[in-house]
């Protein structure tokens, strides 16, 4: 299956010359447009059912090739493995060709640039943000041997940037390792004393593959097809914003109708671990694989939602990003702040199939690369100093409880328990400047992090069906090969009383509730009929308007069912002039008796919220003052980037029992923030307390 480093087993003079004449046109740096690589790939490929008995009868095997280093060429510099060649610019680093024999991967109409790229967006304080792609100033050999090629591309700032590129040093670099049928690539950050203050939004690798050749693309088991290409969205039309494109002219009319947008490919960070390309058409058809086996450098957490392929057909690695939580989980650097992180690295993966009957193999056979990589994270042939081989990292164990109120302790079963830098509860969903750790429990509530860099950390955890999060109280530092044990920790979620009611699932996720069908005039055909995927779909919040047209939301407890009645997200409502309003939903519900004595308590989470005013009332819709308000909160854009969820709020209201009545009931929940059709929020869970008793 792999594009790699496996020889046919009967020796002639023919595989002799033609490996010959492979290996002088790539170490020469050739990577011609014109001469096919599919007789040189073939050569050296073979399958599974040609290991026969045939193969039990050689003596010997030629070498596998070494790994072999072209810099005589002033501009660029040749990396070649008798499998991958590497064609970079120097001292830029810019990816100008990845060759799997002769032929480039990369798009070959693009200007040298524009083709494999590191880019940075970034702002000084008050200022707007502005997108860079950084090309190195110098250009080393870190190792070169037969075995391994490590080089760097550094960009040094200097006072002459002030202003016009980020205020970090930044060094890229790339492996070839011999056999490898791929390259490593990561990138080294800097700040050292006396760089001015900068904001930082995004930090990505890019890849911009050959748009007549790769047409398939493959993020996940059950999302991945035949896409349409970067010339159909150019003549298609441009929909609510410049990412959705409606395509009304594509080439294959298959596509004709469709809506293509790059956030509706986006993955959480903990399942963002392997995407990419196959040139179906290709003899034998090729993979272009992004293998991300590691998600300590990447930001906000394992629930973050972020880009991965998408029409180009370009492939992603994500390494910060604002994407789905907003301002709020940038990098912000004070001025003179030091900074030192590594980011990947990643694995650039391609692989082959022995006939086009088979393409879609290369997606199974990418994932199990995926498998290899963890397995042999964290790696340890990596050149940077600051990046850490396992035995200078460290372990932390223990068992997680849950306790809700007053009933006992229960193992805290598929929690989600990391390690991030010191902060408050909750506060690793917003930082992006430090590494994160990441694992679940078992059924027992038991979990081992492993693999930690050495550092001060807190450890967090939150845990499906409860609200709120667990932060243990002391400070944890892990020391070069130590192990903690922190046997067993309890987590006490908010709770000041018994249950009356409660509507949706405490998972930080709006996929429980009602999500519409598509508009048929404004679908992606990748999720006909997943209702998992649903929400992905384009244009959802225009439904709302249709479902209610006159008036608003109304959810009566213990009659309407919030997986039908309860839409997905509180969204503005269309008006005839084309114009929007602010929308109040009710819960309605009874009560048999008031107790006077205590407040009762309303949970109220929210899974999203962007540009939104959340104004709370109880039994007075007309209050001129609410009872409570979020103020304005969230800039995660969920709703119109096709995500169930964004950043998770809760708020723990307090309800005097004179706002309440005996027998019916109605809480109001206005959004009133209106500019267009996005803000809007995503509610995670929402439930009534009584006032407390003795058992809570």
């Amino acid at each position: 299956m792999k594009v790699a480093c496996q020889v046919r087993k009967r020796v002639s003079f023919q595989w002799w010359f033609r490996m010959a004449v492979q290996l002088s046109l790539i170490f020469l740096g050739a990577c011609s447009e014109s001469i096919s690589f599919r007789k040189i790939i073939s050569s050296l490929q073979f399958s599974k059912q040609g290991r026969d008995e045939n193969f039990l009868r050689r003596v010997s095997a030629p070498p596998p090739p070494p790994v072999k280093l072209n810099t005589e060429n002033p501009h660029q510099v040749v990396i070649g493995n008798g499998i991958v060649s590497l064609n970079l610019s120097k001292p830029e680093g810019y990816l100008i060709g990845i060759c799997t024999g002769i032929h480039n991967l990369l798009e070959p109409k693009n200007k040298e640039d524009d083709r494999g790229y590191f880019d940075v967006v970034w702002n000084e304080p008050g200022k707007p943000g502005m997108f860079e792609r950084i090309h190195g100033t110098s250009f080393s050999v870190i190792v070169a041997n037969d075995n391994i090629v490590e080089v760097s591309f550094l960009r040094t700032c200097t006072a002459s940037m002030k202003g016009s590129s980020v205020p970090i040093n930044i060094d890229q670099r790339y492996i070839l390792r011999r056999c490898d049928s791929g390259f490593y690539s990561y990138v080294v950050f800097n700040r050292p004393p006396g760089l001015p203050a900068v904001e930082v939004d995004q930090i990505r690798i890019v890849f911009k593959l050959d748009e007549a050749r790769f047409h398939y693309m493959a993020i996940s088991d059950t999302r991945q097809r035949n896409m349409p290409s970067m010339t159909d969205r150019i003549t298609g039309q441009r929909l609510a914003y410049p990412e959705a494109v409606l395509l009304t002219h594509p080439y294959e009319g298959q596509f004709r109708g469709e809506v293509d947008d790059k956030y509706q490919y986006s993955i959480e960070n903990r399942d963002n671990s392997v995407h990419g390309w196959i040139a179906e058409d290709d003899l034998p058809p090729v993979g272009f694989w992004m293998i991300t086996p590691s998600n300590e450098f990447r930001n906000a957490g394992p629930v973050k939602q972020d880009l991965t392929s998408h029409v180009g057909p370009t492939t992603l690695s994500m390494f910060v990003s604002t994407h789905y939580g907003g301002k709020e989980v940038n990098m912000t650097f004070g001025e003179g702040e030091t900074y030192k992180k590594v980011f990947g690295p990643v694995f650039v993966y391609l692989n082959t199939a022995p006939n086009k009957a088979q393409f879609r193999s290369l997606w199974s056979d990418a994932v199990e690369q995926l498998s290899n990589e963890v397995r042999r994270w964290p790696y340890d042939f990596i050149g940077s100093k600051d990046f850490l081989p396992p035995n200078q990292r460290g372990t932390v164990a223990g068992q997680l409880q849950v306790q809700d109120g007053g009933g006992r302790a229960q193992p805290a079963n598929n929690a989600y328990v990391g390690l991030a830098l010191p902060g408050d509860a909750g506060s690793w969903q917003t930082e992006s400047k430090g590494y994160q750790f990441w694992t679940q429990t078992d059924r027992d509530g038991h979990f081992v992090i492993k693999n930690i860099v050495p550092g001060d950390y807190n450890l967090y955890a939150w845990v499906p069906g409860f609200i709120g999060d667990y932060r243990y109280t002391a400070k944890i530092t892990i020391k070069p090969g130590g192990n903690i044990n922190l046997d067993s920790l309890v987590y006490n979620p908010p709770r000041n009383g018994p249950t009356l009611w409660e509507i949706g699932i405490p998972d930080r996720s709006a996929a429980e509730f009602y999500v519409p069908d598509p508009i048929p005039r404004l679908m992606n055909k990748l999720y006909p009929n997943d209702c998992r995927d649903k929400f992905r779909q384009y244009g959802l919040w225009e439904r709302y308007t249709e479902l209610y047209p006159n008036h608003d939301l109304v959810y009566t407890v213990g009659v309407s069912d919030y997986h039908k009645d309860w839409f997905f997200a509180q969204v503005t409502r269309s008006t005839t002039n084309k114009g929007y309003v602010p929308t109040t939903w009710q819960i309605q519900f009874q009560l048999q008796h008031i107790i006077l004595s205590g407040n009762y308590t309303l949970q109220l989470a929210l899974a999203s919220a962007t540009n939104s005013r959340l104004k709370v009332r109880f039994n007075e819709p007309k209050a001129k003052l609410p009872h409570f308000s979020t103020g304005l909160i969230g800039d995660d854009n969920a709703i119109a980037r096709h995500g169930i969820h964004g950043l998770y709020r809760l708020y723990t209201i307090v309800v005097g029992s004179n706002h309440l009545v005996k027998g019916k009931n109605i809480i109001y929940l206005t959004q009133s923030k209106v500019v267009g059709p996005f803000e809007g929020v995503m509610y995670d869970y929402i439930r009534l307390e009584s006032p407390p008793t003795k058992a809570t």
